[in-house]
This record gives structure tokens, C-alpha cells and sequence, in this order.
């Protein structure tokens, strides 16, 4: 029961798939993994994608106001929710794992 409620923890505040390397899932949290780092490479992507028009008119000392901020982040706001949603999911997905494994007696 110790060693889940340690999975438990790292999912949840390390990195989801850290948990289920720990108990000896390791195909499915090395693929959780991946997918966490794919989608946060993604956010990193739009987000320098998304502050490139400010950072231009900071560098060329042309003011910026914040319609125009607006006006380059709306292009990707839905791409942003999906994003964000993709990844809460797979973090659910892996806590609910965890959750799943309490429930199988080969575990401590």
C-alpha cells in the first residue's frame, strides 16, 4: 500500500508515468511519459509561437497594446484549450491508473 501511495505522489506531482515506473509498469508509464513531454514541448511551441509578435515590437521599441496581444494569441486559443486538455487528461489518466492498481492484491 506504501509503495502505491509513492506512485501515487510522484504522478501527481513529479511527472504522470513516474508512478507507474516506480511500481514496475513500465511499458505504460514510459509511454505516458513521452506523451506528457510531446505535449509539453507542443505548449512550448505555441507559446513562443504566440510571443513572437511581442517580443518583435519589444525589440523594435514599437509599442504594443494589449488589442494587439489579444489579436495574436485568438489565432491559437482553441489549439491552446485542446493542448491544455489533452494534457489534463493524460495526468487524470494516469492518477486513475494508480488508483486501478490499489485494487490488484500483487502489489503492496
Amino acid at each position: 500500500m506504501k509503495r502505491i501511495l509513492i506512485a501515487f505522489l510522484l504522478n501527481a506531482f513529479v511527472l504522470p508515468g513516474i508512478g507507474q515506473i516506480y511500481i514496475g509498469r513500465k511499458v505504460k508509464g514510459v509511454v505516458l511519459v513521452m506523451a506528457v513531454n510531446l505535449l509539453l514541448l507542443a505548449a512550448l511551441f505555441f507559446m513562443m509561437k504566440i510571443s513572437t509578435p511581442v517580443v518583435a515590437a519589444h525589440l523594435s521599441g514599437t509599442p504594443i497594446t494589449a488589442q494587439q496581444v489579444l489579436e495574436a494569441i485568438q489565432p491559437y486559443s482553441r489549439w491552446a484549450k485542446l493542448l491544455l486538455s489533452a494534457l489534463l487528461a493524460v495526468w487524470g489518466f494516469g492518477l486513475v491508473d494508480l488508483i486501478s492498481a490499489l485494487r490488484e492484491p500483487s502489489h503492496d
